[in-house]
């Protein structure tokens, strides 16, 4: 007799042979049916969903929390990942059940399924491809942006060609399918499906059931909601599927705020936010859900009728300039003019995207979940900066030097009374240089001071909302102004030319007789960057602030006080010394009144919803959850802590507050009754 221990050394080989012969028949099972070609294309499309998963972990493994976390960041990925693929599977599903029994019994079918196969494939590749070339931008999977992106070709498009090279991309995506597909040629997985998907209706019909019953209940219940709040953003990133991302977001560009996040009674919402902006009087307030409230001037004597010029630059992080903490010399000329400008030195961005900048500053509401109120329908005649100058006599306009149909700023700058000059308004020997996402900001400011002179000349003050380009991928800008190579220099390089136009349009305006009648106000719409390891990385939402009068009108100094973008329009308005029945969410931060409130900020991304105090971070998510964050700005980490009543109340306030009065027309321009009624 053979002992045991011999019998099983010298069976293993024909045991793994065994093993692999049963694995091969099962795949062959699953294969040689009509429906193998998805089989096939999803065990490759796993395979790149799996690799592109790899790949956004080893670039962003200095952020990563190496962890047990990671491994149920991967199982997460996995199950969506099916469901990626149980949507993806519908279509092609659907067209394999109609086509004829003998379609791939002829070579026109076969071809067909051969070209089918290599433009899934490609669809594949490409699809990764973009996913890292958006992590490298945002470090993030596909979200609204990417949504975005696909209305906007023209600009994005222009943006891929001019930051990468496209055609070695494609050539190198077209040489991996074309790798890939003669690999399955070779191992005879397509010439198996094809030799066995001649089957009559019924079976086609029978099989289609086993498959898209399990595909529709599995992509019909899975949702992101559903996915645990990782401690690491990274990680969280990493547990998701790109192609699935995008089809969540496409659905929900827009949340409902009572539907998905904490809520109270909606006058007490409204009765805490009220106390938020105290000292401000309510009026019409008082007898409906409504901010609307007179805000008198600080001093007598009235309005001071200043132009004000509003130059918004593209991701100025405050942490460019030397101010806080920059070395490389990024900002000369901003950083010489801080000590003649009045520099508030707490402001954060309420969002990460120029869209949401320009709703802040121009509208002071806090931004809801979703999109920005400047995509949004109905967002034409609401309650903004430039509507309160207007009835104090200023022109007002919107200044752009890309086409601002973008974003729908045209829309939304139209709508609310601006005169909108942008790339189209301007003769083509008006841009000097562009790029794909418009005319460098030389020309944008030179456009500024011709539409400025034009105000002056009418006699009348003016406001300029202008939006700057140059500091946007690709960076590219004129030859000769710094000294750092365009495109090359890569974001340095966008900063220090945007310094250098900025500069270069403050000494225009010099010459001009309006210039010592205009407050310059210098400002960004976001930070260049704000992925961090938490959900809502505060640090990374600082941006500078400078108001600059050269007539001496605003006394230099620095402001220490914590505040939003909300606050900038009632902040300016108080430096104007504005009367005005206001609706806005923000508050004037010099006002001696606002002294004892304390200091805040509103900061979000499309679905987090955070109101800061200086030490601690509120959060309000869908699903109803709250939770509060110790944070220390220096290292960027954030603590869970225990649950905070009082700042969960205060952030309920604002967010559920603004979702409500938005919805039912409360934003909008007061009536002449209104108006009346909150002065009285």
């Amino acid at each position: 007799m053979t002992p045991p221990l011999h019998r099983a050394a010298g069976s293993s080989p024909n045991a793994f042979v065994s093993l692999r012969s049963r694995a091969s028949r099962a795949a062959g099972r699953l294969v040689e049916n009509r429906y193998g070609g998805l089989v096939v294309m999803g065990g490759i499309a796993a395979g790149v969903f799996f690799v592109v998963r790899l790949f956004l972990l080893a670039v962003s493994a200095h952020e990563q929390t190496w962890s047990p976390a990671l491994l149920a960041a991967f199982g997460w990925g996995f199950v969506y990942d099916l469901g990626a693929l149980a949507w993806l599977s519908l279509a092609p599903g659907v067209v394999l059940l109609l086509l004829p029994r003998r379609f791939f019994q002829r070579w026109p079918g076969r071809l067909l399924a051969h070209a089918a196969a290599g433009g899934a494939i490609f669809a594949l590749l490409f699809t990764a491809v973009a996913e890292i070339v958006f992590w490298d931008e945002f470090a993030a999977r596909f979200n609204f942006i990417a949504v975005d992106y696909l209305v906007y070709t023209t600009e994005v498009i222009g943006n891929i060609r001019e930051s990468y090279s496209v055609p070695l991309i494609i050539g190198s995506v077209a040489g991996l399918t074309l790798v890939l597909l003669a690999a399955l040629v070779h191992q005879r997985w397509l010439t198996r499906w094809l030799d066995n998907a001649d089957q009559p209706a019924r079976e086609r019909l029978r099989g289609a059931l086993r498959w898209t019953v399990p595909a529709i209940a599995l992509g019909l219940t899975l949702s992101q909601d559903q996915l645990p709040e990782f401690a690491n953003t990274y990680t969280r990133e990493i547990a998701k599927n790109g192609v699935w991302s995008f089809f969540a977001a496409f659905r929900a560009n827009e949340l409902d705020y009572a539907q998905f996040y904490p809520t109270v009674p909606l006058d007490q919402a409204t009765a805490r936010l009220r106390a938020e902006l105290a000292p401000a009087r309510p009026a019409a307030a008082a007898a409906s859900p409504d901010l609307l409230r007179w805000v008198a001037a600080r001093e007598p004597g009235g309005a001071r009728h200043l132009n004000v010029i509003q130059i918004t630059v593209e991701s100025l992080s405050a942490s460019f300039l030397a101010r806080y903490g920059n070395t490389a010399g990024l900002t000369p000329h901003l950083d010489a003019l801080a000590p003649h400008a009045l520099v508030f030195d707490q402001l954060y961005a309420t969002g990460n995207r120029t869209d949401r900048g320009m709703e802040a500053l121009t509208l002071s509401v806090p931004p809801t979940p979703g999109r920005s109120l400047v995509k949004r329908p109905a967002n034409a005649h609401l309650f903004t900066l430039g509507g309160v100058l207007r009835r104090e006599g200023y022109r007002t306009s919107f200044i752009y030097g890309g086409y601002g149909y973008f974003d729908n700023m045209n829309a939304f700058f139209g709508g609310n009374g601006y005169r909108v000059v942008d790339r189209a308004a301007v003769s083509a020997d008006d841009v000097t240089f562009a790029n794909a996402w418009g005319a460098c900001d030389e020309d944008l400011l030179r456009w500024t001071l011709r539409e400025a002179d034009r105000d002056y000349a009418a006699g009348q003050p003016f406001f300029h909302f202008v939006m700057t380009t140059s500091n946007h991928r690709p960076f590219t800008y004129p030859d000769g102004r710094i000294d750092l190579p365009s495109k090359e220099a890569g974001r340095a390089g966008g900063v220090k030319y945007t310094d250098y136009a900025i500069n270069a349009f403050l000494e225009a305006a010099a010459t001009k007789p309006w210039y010592r009648d205009t407050i310059f106000v210098i400002v960004a719409d976001h930070c260049a960057s704000s992925a961090g390891r938490a959900a809502l990385p505060v640090a990374n939402y600082h941006i500078p602030l400078l108001i600059y009068a050269p007539g001496g009108q605003i006394e230099p100094g620095h402001v220490s006080t914590l505040m939003s973008q909300i606050d900038y329009a009632p902040t300016l308005l108080g430096l104007l010394n504005v009367s005005y029945a206001s609706r806005f969410f923000g508050r004037d931060v010099l006002d001696p009144a606002n002294a004892r409130l304390p200091g805040r900020a509103l900061v979000a991304n499309y679905q987090q919803l955070g109101l800061f105090t200086g030490d601690r971070l509120e959060v309000l998510s869908p699903g109803r959850r709250a939770v509060t964050y110790a944070v220390d700005l220096v290292s960027g980490d954030t603590t869970r802590q225990a649950p905070d009543p009082i700042l969960q109340d205060r952030a309920t306030a604002y967010y559920q507050s603004a979702g409500w009065l938005f919805h039912h027309g409360r934003q909008q321009e007061p009536t002449t009754h209104e108006l009346r009624l909150a002065h009285r």
